[in-house]
């Protein structure tokens, strides 16, 4: 067994991203954090020039052609998207401008607001030309935001470019998308174990490890990003049907997936299902692993056989 690790780390994608490897190497790490700003530049609505702010700044006007893997990616984000009972929105942009929930948002917009922000957000209004790869938004003011998908996106790239430059252990963690590469050689079962934060903690303090071989680790939760407003908490997880914070049992919810923008898109989608539901589908799509924190304090577990859970913060009963 090694035990031994090297951590690389730079501030990127809005959040400290850190590479972990069992034998040092700063040319994979260099080349990993230069492609991570590459990726970045591509994807950000939050610089004036990008593949995506090129398609909402051309809103209502005209398509506009994009590279393969970026139409590839918001394809997959239209589809689920558009899946019955979504609650992920890969055009949900206009809302979260409104709101500003993580940037400086400190009061919730008026009604008025949101209901003309709602009529700027239905991804049946994005128009994808498969064969000129190009993407029309079809109303002026309509924005896409890649933001609940860019970090697993980039997370799989990642993981990707490490083993074609034969590494086969690593953790890769985008500021709470993380991806364990392979087994680990610190221990004999193999498992790396990732910590889960506790909902709402100020010095990170954990509920539990979970114990993973070749798997994404995706948290959503409503401790993320918020603000309180008269004893109200306005978290960043929006509803496109009401134009308000999701509101059900859930103080967050984590996946664990083969791929981390599978972890991604279904994190959002399945906190907005709330847990009942959320476990119906995960019952039938058994490649896909949960860990449900509800508000209660009660941890319920998905598809445990994808994965190992220690419980170590006893506020919260496992059931």
């Amino acid at each position: 067994m090694v035990n031994s690790s090297y951590e690389y780390v730079q501030n990127l994608l809005g959040t400290r991203v850190s590479l972990i490897l069992c034998e040092p190497n700063e040319i994979v790490a260099y080349k990993i954090f230069e492609l991570i700003k590459m990726l970045e530049s591509k994807l950000t609505v939050n610089r004036s020039i990008s593949e995506v702010m090129s398609i909402n700044l051309a809103a209502g006007q005209q398509p506009v052609k994009v590279s393969h893997s970026i139409f590839s990616l918001i394809a997959q984000a239209k589809d689920v998207s558009l899946m019955p009972g979504s609650c992920f929105n890969v055009a949900i942009g206009p809302l979260v401008k409104l709101w500003k929930i993580g940037f400086n948002g400190r009061f919730p917009p008026s009604q008025q607001q949101i209901d003309e922000k709602r009529l700027l957000i239905d991804p049946q209004d994005i128009e994808l030309n498969v064969e000129d790869q190009t993407v029309f938004l079809k109303k002026k003011g309509m924005e896409i935001d890649m933001g609940a998908i860019a970090k697993g996106y980039i997370a799989d790239i990642v993981k990707a470019i490490l083993l074609q430059n034969g590494i086969n252990q690593a953790i890769i963690n985008l500021g709470g998308n993380v991806v364990a590469l392979n087994q680990s050689p610190a221990n004999a079962e193999g498992f790396w174990h990732i910590g889960l934060r506790k909902p709402f903690s100020n010095n990170d303090e954990l509920v539990g490890f979970l114990k993973v071989i070749n798997k994404s680790v995706v948290t959503s939760g409503i401790y993320e990003r918020y603000f309180v407003h008269k004893d109200t908490l306005y978290h960043h997880i929006l509803d496109s049907s009401t134009g308000y914070p999701l509101n059900n049992e859930l103080e967050s919810i984590t996946i664990i997936s083969d791929t981390s923008l599978e972890g991604d898109l279904f994190s959002t989608l399945l906190y907005g299902l709330g847990y009942e539901r959320a476990n119906e589908y995960l019952q039938k799509h058994r490649n896909l692993s949960a860990i449900f924190l509800l508000k209660n304090k009660t941890i319920k577990l998905a598809n445990p056989h994808n994965f190992a859970f220690e419980l170590t913060n006893h506020q919260y009963v496992m059931r």
